[in-house]
């Protein structure tokens, strides 16, 4: 059985505010790049997954040659490979058919892992529509893999204020959320060992594939503006200062 784990490599959100409209735009930022957050969490499920049943742990992602430090982090998190897709222009439909066909090409892949979301795109597309190229079951919400075998995988999912459990025949595409697990620090033998791994660098040709032309294109990333902090403390009774409140509601057009 094969994990692999679909990470992307995505700006430092404490850097977001220095990407300039230009560089967002051409996908050439000159800011921080580091594994996309909620990604760390996918990278853990898959590890944790090859230590319980078996298998092995692969990482995968799409970008430029600078994504193979992502890879590189991977891979001393526990990840026993890694594969790089070049193409800096793919948006998430784009990246959904560059996995697929890697997918296929690997032939032996039983469970595609991803985060929830990007900290940059925030879509969460790309693993419905990874899902949908492969023919593949999608679940979400996943905070626990409670079985997995090349025939089938049973999870544990969060549907608002609800747990399900979920056995689903394999291959399978897994979103997983936070509770999956806090992401293991690598150690510093691994770091090293991960620094010397050769990984392999596959193009769309080498795929048999042409990815789309991207129908979404970021443009700009911004942090929204900052809000006036307003506190108004209402005295009073408990009726008086419930009125009061109720007034002040009114007003504003809350209620």
């Amino acid at each position: 059985m094969r994990y692999l784990i679909c990470v992307k490599q995505t700006p430092d959100t404490a850097e977001l505010p220095k990407v300039k409209p230009d560089e967002a735009a051409s996908g050439n930022l000159s800011i921080q790049l580091v594994v996309n957050p909620w990604d760390e969490h996918a990278l853990e499920a898959g590890i944790q997954m090859m230590e319980t049943f078996g298998g092995a742990a692969s990482a995968i992602t799409v970008g430029g040659s600078g994504a193979v430090e992502t890879l590189r982090s991977a891979l001393a998190m526990g990840c026993k490979d890694a594969t790089l897709v070049a193409n800096t222009d793919a948006d998430a439909w784009g990246v959904a058919t560059l996995l697929a066909a890697a997918i296929q090409k690997m032939g032996d892949v039983t469970v595609a892992i991803t985060g929830q979301m990007t900290v940059d795109g925030n879509s969460g597309a790309l693993p419905v529509a990874l899902g949908r190229k492969l023919g593949w079951p999608v679940i979400s919400g996943v905070a626990k893999v409670l079985a997995a075998s090349a025939d089938s995988v049973t999870v544990e999912r969060v549907v608002g204020q609800a747990r399900h459990t979920v056995q689903v025949a394999a291959p399978v595409v897994l979103s997983v959320i936070k509770e999956i697990g806090e992401p293991r620090y690598p150690t510093f033998i691994n770091i090293r060992k991960a620094a010397r791994v050769e990984i392999p660098t596959w193009s769309a040709a080498d795929l048999g594939v042409a990815a789309p032309a991207p129908v979404v294109q970021m443009t700009n990333w911004r942090k929204p503006p900052a809000r006036d902090a307003h506190v108004q403390l209402f005295g009073g009774a408990p009726s008086e200062a419930a009125a009061a409140l109720i007034d002040a509601l009114l007003a504003e057009k809350v209620l």
